[in-house]
């Protein structure tokens, strides 16, 4: 049970979902500990946070998402400061995400988009393993997407290396989130650290700010028209577009819920279990992803 100063990590909490995420955990009484990249705009969340919420239990940590380095250095932080603080690490929510329409690799010579929305969830959790499984019960929480459905993994080619474009490659992170999601709770049993994920909502103004500048606005515009036009193979969740406050609304349910407790291994959408793609149920599939995503992060090979 999430209890009044039990601790929460949220990443990509400087904007759009995270930040309204954070806002409303806050407010619950969660501690937090919310994850950017930027300093500055670190900062000023972290007081808008404290401010609206009216809670002054709230830490910003830095972190490049896109590096494993960092990510690495970002666990031990988490830890130091979960150590410090004395608290009970109750929920971890991987809330940050990018889209990219061209072809970006990371410093560790890994496609962008790949890199932050999934691999680097993955790592994150490896990481803090021991520390979620020793303050069991706890949670873990992945903000998907509807566009998974629409998503293939390519083990041949996760890199997008032949044939990239940006939205099928976010569309491929966004299945491994669920594909994880799943293999994470099946891994997890027992433990009494539930996983689930979820589809939030559109909120086009979030997409903005991870894709920046103008270019990237004709990305989000056919993202949203894809979603408008529906798919081929629907699960649950709308297409409309919301804002973060209406789209944080199932992620916090999620963190902090006591009817969803002791449930694990469901795709969300609209505050309500909802049905994600058939591919998504692939659990060889699932394992396989997850032997890949650990040759690329050198995660621990016995999860």
């Amino acid at each position: 049970m999430v209890q009044q100063g039990d601790t929460a990590i949220v990443t990509g909490a400087s904007q759009g979902i995270g930040k309204a995420t954070a806002i409303a955990l806050a407010e619950r009484g969660l501690a937090l500990l919310v994850v950017s990249r930027d300093p500055t705009r670190a900062a000023a969340a972290v007081e808008d946070i404290r401010q609206a919420s009216g809670s002054a239990d709230v830490e910003s940590c830095l972190a490049d998402l896109s590096s494993q380095v960092s990510v690495r250095a970002l666990a031990v932080t988490l830890l130091e400061r979960l150590d410090t603080r004395g608290g009970r690490l109750a929920v971890l929510l991987h809330n940050a995400g990018v889209a990219s329409p061209e072809r970006r690799t990371t410093a560790d010579g890994l496609e962008y988009q790949l890199a932050v929305n999934h691999l680097a969830p993955f790592l994150l959790t490896q990481l803090l393993w021991e520390r979620l499984v020793a303050d069991a019960p706890a949670r873990v929480i992945c903000v998907s997407s509807r566009a998974h459905a629409r998503g293939r993994i390519d083990l041949d080619d996760l890199q997008g290396e032949r044939g990239y474009t940006g939205p099928r490659a976010y569309d491929q992170s966004k299945l491994a989130n669920v594909l994880f999601t799943y293999e994470l709770a099946r891994r997890l049993a027992g433990t009494g650290v539930t996983a689930n994920c979820l589809h939030p909502g559109v909120v086009p103004t979030t997409l903005n700010g991870f894709l920046g500048g103008g270019q990237p606005r004709s990305l989000v515009t056919r993202l949203k028209g894809a979603l408008r036009r529906g798919l081929s193979r629907r699960p649950a969740g709308g297409g409309q577009v919301s804002t973060p406050e209406e789209a944080s609304r199932t992620a916090v349910h999620l963190a902090t819920s006591s009817e969803v407790a002791e449930v694990t291994g469901i795709y969300f959408a609209d505050g309500r279990p909802g049905e994600s793609s058939p591919e998504s149920h692939d659990a060889g599939l699932a394992a396989r992803l997850w032997e890949a995503s650990e040759r690329l992060t050198g995660g621990a090979a016995d999860r």
